[in-house]
């Protein structure tokens, strides 16, 4: 199958957002971005993959600056970013490089605020995944040994953290359904049956868009 979009894959924690975007990446046959970004991102950028990994998609505003007193994390190619805040370069970094990356054609990008990034973009496609909070404590359960006390605590954490990172850089809200075009329930359709509901929309929509190119001219 072949399309012409970027997908955008917002997620709640433990909904198993990760594997479907992967999955759908692999379907469709494009480039697929989570982790991956953080080291086009150093490349473009200067700054180094650990320091982005470290703050991935956190608010870490309030403690920045003591964290970076007296350390050189950038190379040459980041100058362009020294006059300003570090949570505002490592943000910037990525939406410069998240809009050169979906520049280059079709792909999967998970997380990060690709969304609001992307908003102008004419071939994106947002898409939200969750599931209930019971589906996810088990899942939580089963990839990472906990007990259910544990696993619902590290839910509301990584959703509380996602959420603060996104409204703070973002316009919109984290998991507001006007964001998406897409909202897609892993607990009642099951990983794969996502996927299959994705690919499928992915593939009604470049057919409506082709359609209505046509139909402008």
């Amino acid at each position: 199958m072949t399309t012409n979009s970027i997908i955008t894959v917002g997620r709640q924690y433990g909904s198993g957002g990760r594997y479907v975007a992967k999955l759908l990446s692999e379907k469709l046959g494009i480039p697929y971005y989570d982790k991956e970004l953080l080291a086009e991102v150093a490349k473009d950028s200067g700054i180094c993959q650990e320091l982005l990994e470290e703050h991935d998609e956190k608010n870490t505003r309030n403690f920045l600056f003591s964290l970076m007193s007296g350390t050189q994390p950038f190379g040459e190619s980041g100058s362009m970013y020294m006059d300003m805040p570090l949570n505002h370069k490592i943000f910037l970094a990525q939406f410069d490089t998240i809009r050169r990356i979906a520049d280059e054609g079709p792909c999967v990008i998970v997380g990060r605020c690709a969304d609001y990034v992307l908003r102008d973009h004419p071939n994106v496609l947002n898409v939200f995944i969750k599931a209930s909070t019971e589906e996810r404590i088990k899942r939580v359960i089963k990839y990472y040994n906990v007990d259910p006390m544990k696993a619902e605590e590290m839910i509301k954490k990584a959703d509380k953290q996602r959420a603060a990172y996104y409204n703070y850089y973002a316009t919109n809200t984290w998991g507001d359904i006007n964001n998406y075009q897409l909202c897609v329930d892993t607990g009642a359709l099951g990983i794969e049956g996502a996927v299959e509901l994705i690919g499928r929309c992915v593939e009604l929509r470049d057919q409506w868009l082709m359609k209505k190119d046509k139909e402008e001219w």
